[in-house]
């Protein structure tokens, strides 16, 4: 399950809001930077109107969230946060009833995956994609470890904000992972992201057969020595340009 842009069957399902600063990646995270435009505190986590969102219902008795849709699952927070953890049964119910939905979520908190599993969760559920993110070598070497291990159906690694040149090639990704993605920073003192990085990932995937998704370049982008500044709506586009996405044959 790999994707190369957000599907045009989607949705957006953020059951609960706020998180907590981790690691490194988080130092300008886009939740903190929207919320402290409207006096919200992103260290508060709370319960969302949209908790049930996936069995929500209209009024012929239908499902809001049509059949087949992907649904990109907590994007405003970790699913694995601590805060949440007396919510999460009941979200995984709602994951399980809707099996014919695509569920998709990114987190930093793999470590805490055994903890926080349905007891019915045996090797994965074939719905659900749990990505794990690692922005720099020393998140790689920690958490990778753990992710290669833990029972997940579908398996992405996200390299996003990409701080540094990450080597991934002691890892045998090509026997577990379905897609690596990976981007620059945005926003207002964005880290720099170097093209030589992205190649050498894209380089990787591509000699062991796993799908590559270079998804933004951030606002500082680095290529042949040079620094580009490169405004947030073209972060995306000009990433598209340098046609280096990869798509596996399995």
């Amino acid at each position: 399950m790999t994707t190369n842009a957000i599907e045009p069957k989607s949705k957006m399902w953020n059951l609960w809001h706020g998180c907590h600063k981790l690691s490194a990646g988080c130092k300008h995270c886009y939740v903190y930077r929207g919320d402290s435009k409207r006096d919200v505190d992103s260290s508060i986590i709370t319960k969302t109107k949209n908790f049930d969102l996936p069995v929500q219902k209209k009024r012929n008795g239908e499902y809001k969230i049509p059949s087949g849709t992907m649904v990109y699952t907590c994007f405003t927070s970790d699913f694995f946060l601590e805060d949440a953890d007396p919510w999460r049964v009941e979200a995984w119910e709602m994951i399980r009833l809707r099996n014919d939905l695509k569920f998709m979520m990114i987190t930093k908190r793999i470590d805490r995956l055994h903890e926080s599993l349905p007891e019915d969760w045996g090797d994965g559920y074939d719905h659900v994609t749990i990505c794990c993110t690692v922005e720099n070598q020393d998140r790689a070497d920690y958490r990778l470890p753990i992710y290669k291990t833990v029972p997940i159906k579908h398996k992405i690694i996200i390299c996003e904000p990409l701080l540094e040149h990450i080597d991934l090639s002691s890892y045998n990704i090509g026997s577990w992972v379905e897609q690596v993605v990976a981007g620059g920073e945005s926003g207002y003192g964005a880290r720099t992201c170097n093209f030589d990085w992205i190649i050498d990932l894209r380089n990787l995937c591509a000699g062991q057969n796993v799908s590559f998704w270079f998804k933004q370049t951030g606002a500082r982008f680095v290529k042949d020595g040079k620094l580009y500044h490169i405004n947030r709506r073209l972060q995306h586009s000009q990433a598209r340009k340098a046609e280096i996405n990869f798509n596996a044959i399995k």
